[in-house]
């Protein structure tokens, strides 16, 4: 495994994104934190788990007779199960690929095009973690995998990146001639054709377009504005409108209308 290994990627879209792994170290880091959470969860439901059983202890007894000690042993595992795969799905689909650990170490999981992950995604690899973790396969896989996969990446099909770059909208900067263009663009644009994915496409594009050079930015934000175009039936652009503006003014205008 080399250090900051990189990969590239073509979207459907035609537009190539190129990530940061994330690393076997920053993997860990990211799941000591996320261990310590788990284990505060576990612990305190486990303390209300047995002040209720002292509590209804009579009628446990009497419910489940000689068979009580299985029943809570049982109860015990599933609860667990259901705990430590639930934090890592609900997390990594609300926070699209992460979760608190991942976020405190900075990587975040994303599908093998670049797109955000979704449940799917994000339940296969909790469901497969288990696995994983058994004799440290999914830490060997990951060292010695191009792409530094474990079995849940290559289940579900993402890789696991540096997030260096934050993904709120207050991140973006929006020239003051694409405030004035998204809203001629919600008057004559077909909105409803372009889909989340493509707007994923653009705003990592304008994330990350100051960290490229003059000739690939000017090259990626012309195919993407003509592809953009051809999505939501705009006969041309508007004159004088740069590609940058114009995909700009589509972030804008997308975000006010997806809901």
């Amino acid at each position: 495994m080399h250090l900051f290994n990189r990969v590239k990627f073509r979207t459907p879209e035609s537009v190539e994104l190129e990530f940061t792994l994330a690393g076997i170290g920053n993997r860990a880091w990211a799941l000591i934190i996320d261990y310590h959470i788990l284990a505060f969860i576990l612990v305190l439901l486990y303390v209300i788990f047995g002040v209720i059983l002292v509590q209804l202890s009579d009628f446990w007894v009497t419910a489940l007779g000689s068979n009580l000690g299985l029943w809570m042993i049982a109860i015990f595992f599933i609860t667990t199960f259901a705990i430590y795969t639930g934090y890592f799905v609900f997390f990594e689909t609300l926070w699209q690929g992460q979760t608190l650990g991942k976020r405190w170490a900075k990587i975040r999981v994303i599908r093998d095009d670049g797109r955000p992950i979704g449940l799917p995604q994000a339940a296969l690899r909790g469901l497969l973690r288990p696995l994983d973790e058994f004799l440290f396969i999914g830490a060997f896989l990951i060292m010695l995998g191009r792409n530094e996969k474990r079995l849940g990446d290559f289940a579900a099909g993402t890789i696991v990146i540096q997030d260096q770059i934050p993904t709120g909208a207050a991140t973006l900067t929006i020239s003051e001639q694409a405030k004035l263009v998204h809203e001629e663009l919600k008057q004559i644009a077909d909105f409803s054709a372009l889909l989340p994915d493509d707007f994923a496409v653009i705003r990592e594009y304008l994330q990350r377009r100051n960290g490229m050079s003059p000739r690939a930015k000017s090259s990626l934000s012309l195919k993407l504005s003509q592809q953009v175009q051809a999505i939501i039936n705009l006969e041309q652009i508007p004159l004088g409108v740069a590609p940058d503006v114009f995909l700009e003014a589509i972030y804008l205008a997308y975000k006010q209308t997806e809901y």
